[in-house]
């Protein structure tokens, strides 16, 4: 299957082999389940992104593959658009990061047109019971530096600026909390501690995908927090 990528008027063929994307399709669930926790797109967070916007949160992340010529993440991430759009043709990609101005072009062939994709949620299917020793491990100290990091972020609440409204929130939030950066071979974020006046580090995380995913949660929680009485 072919994705056309487009970049400032120039074109990337993407040819996507339907055994790439067979094989993809668990990795694909899991990024669906990552986008269920709700997405910060730009400047807005979004609580439950649609199909549409799924597929806007993963082309800023195929333009990320391309600049940095990781062809299999290219591969994986068009693989992932072809598998939730159907009829799509082409993806134009925002170079300012906005990922909400990620464009799609569809056939004319019948399909899923963009209205369709916006009133559509991904199918989910159950996790395999059959996950590998590794695997398990790999899940278990997520999962205990998903718990830490939550319990950084909710400890760094006390002291915070009250009854702000969604707009100072996000504004306050976004500089409350870091974005991901490397530490050695892992990923951590920083959360502003108002009491202290102290930055939180989040434990060290694996995977910057996971990193991220647990900073999405912390400013979620830090811009919820911002706008209570």
């Amino acid at each position: 299957m072919i994705l056309n990528a487009i970049i400032d008027e120039q074109v990337y063929t993407l040819n996507v082999p339907d055994p790439v994307i067979e094989r993809g399709a668990e990795f694909f669930d899991q990024l669906d389940r990552d986008m269920d926790q709700g997405w910060q797109m730009s400047r807005e967070w979004v609580e439950a992104p649609d199909r549409l916007q799924r597929c806007q949160i993963i082309a800023d992340k195929l333009l990320t593959a391309l600049e940095k010529e990781n062809e299999k993440l290219g591969m994986l991430m068009a693989g992932y658009i072809l598998s939730r759009l159907p009829q799509v043709e082409s993806v134009e990609l925002d170079l300012q990061g906005e990922i909400q101005n990620n464009q799609f072009r569809f056939s004319e062939a019948p399909g899923l047109d963009d209205a369709g994709a916006r009133q559509t949620t991904p199918h989910e299917k159950p996790a395999s019971p059959a996950a590998s020793n590794g695997a398990t491990e790999t899940g278990a100290a997520s999962g205990a530096g998903g718990g830490a990091a939550a319990a950084a972020a909710a400890a760094a609440h006390s002291d915070l600026p009250s009854g702000l409204n969604k707009m100072q929130a996000m504004a306050q939030a976004g500089q409350d909390v870091t974005q991901v950066f490397k530490v050695g071979k892992a990923y951590r974020f920083s959360v502003m501690d108002h009491a202290s006046g102290n930055w939180q580090d989040s434990p060290l995380i694996a995977t910057e995908a996971e990193a991220e995913r647990l900073r999405q949660q912390a400013f979620k929680a830090r811009y919820e927090a911002l706008q209570q009485p």
